[in-house]
């Protein structure tokens, strides 16, 4: 194979991981935005919970009645509710945190062997580059001397 199809091929791969280094860029990207959304989900959750007011705590009246008002009980379930997907929103989150850091590692390392193979094919470019000069100058050597013997005849 020659010199020339070698930096070709190369340079084909290179756009390859040119191309990866995007799509897992684009992907970083995508899961950032999730990740947003799923502190956004949980600051509305605590929100939420806050606002509920009190909750299945009996009131000083009540005890003395020895009674629940069903409105207590719902706002105590609801607040257990909320509570419980908050917990899971949590879980999901710390999930999903560890797959954007696996994600950055993988973009990590395509970006370093893209690199690594930029600076290769910028080598081999540059060596392809002197040796066409090398056989430039040899034909042009040759034409001179062709000309040079030609003209001494």
């Amino acid at each position: 194979m020659s010199e020339r199809h070698r930096v070709t091929r190369m340079g084909r791969l290179l756009e390859l991981r040119k191309r990866e280094v995007e799509a897992l860029s684009a992907q970083m990207s995508s899961e950032r935005v999730l990740k947003k959304r799923y502190l956004d989900n949980l600051a509305r959750l605590e929100q939420l919970c806050s606002r509920s007011g009190a909750s299945g705590a009996q009131t000083h009246t009540e005890r003395s009645r020895g009674m629940f008002t069903p409105l207590s009980l719902n706002c105590a379930g609801y607040k257990q509710a909320v509570l419980e997907m908050a917990a899971v929103h949590r879980l999901d989150l710390s999930l999903h945190e560890a797959q954007m850091a696996s994600t950055q590692q993988r973009m990590g390392a395509a970006a370093r062997r893209h690199a690594s193979l930029e600076q290769l094919l910028a080598r081999r470019r540059r060596s392809f580059g002197r040796q066409q000069l090398k056989q430039d100058q040899r034909r042009q050597d040759e034409l001179a001397t062709q000309v040079w013997l030609r003209r001494s005849k």
